[in-house]
């Protein structure tokens, strides 16, 4: 991925919307939804001086950002191929399908298939050996000074306890967008 994937605790929805994304609609549109085996993707080629084997090409697309801009949800594809990545950002993700096998700067070899969960913290590099199609679900999250992200967390704290947060993160969306209704529970 040429951008980095994290969690963030608060997401608002991307404007530019495909049908297999949607929002549950009874929780304040505070949910953002998306079935990312079916997602739309663009071009993000990988770097030319990355690929050390084969010809991948790889597409993503942004489906969430958090308020504050330092958090990403990305869903991103790639073809066969060997390439190395240098992670800028925290990148958390879910492989979809596929699997990918990922050297690591120690020489460790990890293999990951769908299902499986990886962390990759800002400032890592990993060579992806890739034998087929791969597509996961991506969140990344800008790195930030520990004693700056204390001091932040307290200040959201202080504003909750004065009752000056809590209201929902994401923007409401327009429901016309989306091609599937959302999924009730229970």
């Amino acid at each position: 991925m040429r951008a980095g994937c994290t969690l963030g605790s608060i997401f608002k929805a991307k404007e530019e919307r495909c049908a297999s994304l949607a929002t549950v609609t009874n929780i304040a549109q505070s949910v953002v939804r998306a079935a990312p085996a079916r997602v739309d993707l663009t071009d993000s080629p990988i770097p030319p001086d990355w690929i050390r084997a084969g010809s991948p090409k790889a597409w993503n697309k942004e489906i969430a950002t958090s308020r504050d801009r330092m958090s990403q949800i990305f869903v991103w594809e790639c073809s066969a191929g060997l390439f190395t990545w240098h992670y800028s950002k925290d990148e958390s993700l879910v492989v979809i399908s596929g699997e990918a096998f990922i050297t690591t700067e120690n020489g460790q070899e990890l293999r990951l298939g769908p299902g499986d969960v990886g962390f990759f913290p800002a400032g890592t590099t990993c060579t992806w050996r890739v034998p087929g199609p791969l597509r996961k679900v991506a969140v990344m999250r800008e790195p930030m000074w520990r004693p700056l992200g204390f001091a932040v967390r307290a200040w959201n704290r202080l504003l909750r306890m004065v009752g000056l947060r809590g209201r929902p993160s994401l923007m409401p969306t327009d429901q016309a967008a989306f091609g599937e209704p959302p999924r009730k529970v229970g």
